[in-house]
Order: structure tokens, then C-alpha cells, then sequence
């Protein structure tokens, strides 16, 4: 009898990678894209309400030999409801065959394998020395991100600050849990959170038509942009006011000004997989401020997916389902 192994949230947060784990396997996926070994069409969507999407994120990984998808919505209305604003599934599948071989919740995936993402550019493209990290936005990416790059890089502090002021006071209460030692300030508005931060994090909703708050005039020299929330949060002058602009995947990018975002960033000058295989150099003094902007891409669901897998498999979690 055929069978596909069901994992819920509760059994991929329980089988888990560690922040250094996480990121080492994003650093090792955008290898495989500079090599040439990832299958990576544009992610098509629906949107059947305002602001709404439904993803479809298709990869094939040839290094890794794991093919997979992940369907995923965003829905910024959902936290009315006490919903989560992003929820998805996963489906790994046997590149043999085609079968399925596992179907799990990619509520923890989305949100860890971003986070790994900017770590991986701010160990890249930030500043050298402890740096104070900025997150606007303190819903679950703002949460995942505190968790691993307070667990890989050298943190001086973070500056925090979302638009529902009861949002601000209990990420600090959490922070203690989530990045135990690490100094975590609370902030009144957004000019506080961005003054003097070396990396600047934004993790609000993604919205066709936005009205951002990061102003150019906030940037510190030599300050890491990395929108997680495409252009909703910094002005276009805030991305003009950096040298360098990079992306996760330039086709992405230009798939996406079709359909009405992106109206105002700048040109990509690249990929941060040219920064990690090397073709690119990356930061090239200590004043520039760069833009990274990682729209995330479905190469990490189905590396992070595959290894989720395998694990639970080798743990007994899970549960065996007919097909």
C-alpha cells in the first residue's frame, strides 16, 4: 500500500533546525541556484480578496534530488479574525515517480526559512562588529527573525516597534524566551526603531498599493535594508538612498512588476546568489547601504521541506496516511 507521511505544526516544530542549521542550508540552496541546479518558475497566485494571496511555489532541487510545492496564502485581515496571517501545506515529491511522499504544515517552514534568509544576507552585507538589528513589524516573521539571527550573528541589540502598540510590549516579553541575553528595546514609532541601526528588518503586511513610513534621511551609513514585506514599509527614496540593491531572484522580481508591485524600487543589480558563489563582491565599503530585497522563494520550502522529512522519517514523528 502506497503511503504519505502527514506532518502536523506540532511535528515540524518538534523535529526543528537550529538557527546555525537553518542557515547553513539556505547558504548551501543559493549554491545550488548560482550552479545552475534549481528549477525555479515564477510563483503564479490568485487573490480573491483585497490585499490577499494564494501562492503556488513550485522548485526542483537537482543537488539535493527533492522536488516539492508549497501552496501558501497571506490574508492581512486574518488577524482580525485571531487567524494567522500566513498559513500553508507543503508536498514533497518522489522525483522517481511523482508521488507524494509527505504533506506538512508550512506554518514553522515559512517563517524560519525567511529569517535564515536574512540572516544569511546581514552575515554578507551588514556592517562588521555587533550590530543593532531594527524589526518593524512584530507578528510571527518579526518573531522568527529575532529567534535566528540572535542564534548566528553578533548582537549588539534590537530595536522593535509595530504599528498595535499591545503587539510592542508582549514581543518584549517574549523576546527573553526567544534570544535569551539579547537587549531588546521597545520603541515609540518608527524613526526610534531605524536611528541608528545597522540592519533594518521590515515585516509588515504585503500590499499592492502601500504607504510606507522608512524614511532615506533615518539611514545610518553603511545600514543592511532587508524588506521581507516587498516595498510596503520603505520609501522609494529609503531604496534610493542605497548603492547597491540586490534580490533573491531577478525573473521573481520582474514577475512580480507585472502585476503591480515594485513600481518604485530600484533596478536589481543582482543576486545574493552571485554574493554567495563569489561572481558578486558584495559590501564594498564600511559607508554603503545596501537593499537586499528577498522576496523568498520556493527553493527553501522544498530544501527545508526535504530535510524536515528525511528527519522526522529517521524519528518515527509523524503520521502514515493511505494514498
Amino acid at each position: 500500500m502506497r503511503q504519505l507521511l502527514y506532518l502536523s505544526r506540532a511535528d515540524v516544530e518538534s523535529v526543528g533546525l537550529p538557527p546555525d542549521e537553518l542557515v547553513s542550508l539556505m547558504e548551501k540552496l543559493f549554491r545550488a541556484k548560482a550552479a545552475g541546479e534549481v528549477e525555479l518558475p515564477p510563483k503564479p497566485g490568485i487573490h480573491p480578496r483585497h490585499d490577499s494571496f494564494i501562492h503556488a511555489m513550485p522548485a526542483y532541487i537537482s543537488s539535493l534530488d527533492a522536488a516539492g510545492l508549497k501552496w501558501v496564502s497571506g490574508y492581512p485581515g486574518n488577524t482580525r479574525r485571531g487567524l494567522p496571517y500566513i498559513n500553508g501545506l507543503f508536498i514533497l515529491n518522489d522525483p522517481d515517480t511523482g508521488l507524494p511522499l509527505a504533506v506538512m504544515d508550512a506554518t514553522w517552514i515559512t517563517a524560519m526559512r525567511t529569517a535564515a534568509v536574512s540572516a544569511l544576507a546581514a552575515r554578507l552585507l551588514a556592517p562588521s562588529g555587533p550590530l543593532t538589528v531594527a524589526i518593524l513589524g512584530l507578528g510571527v516573521q518579526g518573531r522568527s527573525h529575532l529567534q535566528v539571527l540572535s542564534g548566528v550573528l553578533r548582537i549588539a541589540r534590537f530595536q522593535v516597534w509595530d504599528i498595535r502598540p499591545p503587539r510592542i510590549q508582549a514581543f518584549v516579553e517574549d523576546a527573553a524566551r526567544l534570544a535569551p541575553g539579547v537587549a531588546v528595546v521597545a520603541c515609540s514609532g518608527p524613526r526610534q526603531a531605524v536611528s541608528g541601526a545597522h540592519v533594518v528588518i521590515t515585516a509588515g503586511p504585503i500590499l499592492r498599493q502601500p504607504q510606507p513610513v522608512v524614511e532615506a534621511e533615518w539611514l545610518a551609513e553603511g545600514v543592511l535594508l532587508l524588506p521581507i514585506d516587498f516595498d510596503s514599509m520603505v520609501t522609494p527614496a529609503a531604496m534610493a538612498a542605497c548603492s547597491l540593491a540586490l534580490v533573491d531572484d531577478v525573473p521573481q522580481f520582474a514577475y512580480y512588476r507585472t502585476v503591480g508591485y515594485f513600481a518604485k524600487t530600484p533596478e536589481p543589480a543582482g543576486e545574493l546568489a552571485d554574493v554567495v558563489s563569489g561572481r558578486h563582491p558584495g559590501r564594498r565599503s564600511p559607508a554603503e547601504r545596501i537593499l537586499s530585497m528577498n522576496l523568498g522563494l520556493a527553493m527553501e520550502d522544498v530544501g527545508l521541506g526535504h530535510e524536515l522529512f528525511h528527519r522526522a522519517k529517521g524519528r518515527g514523528i509523524g503520521t502514515w496516511l493511505p494514498l
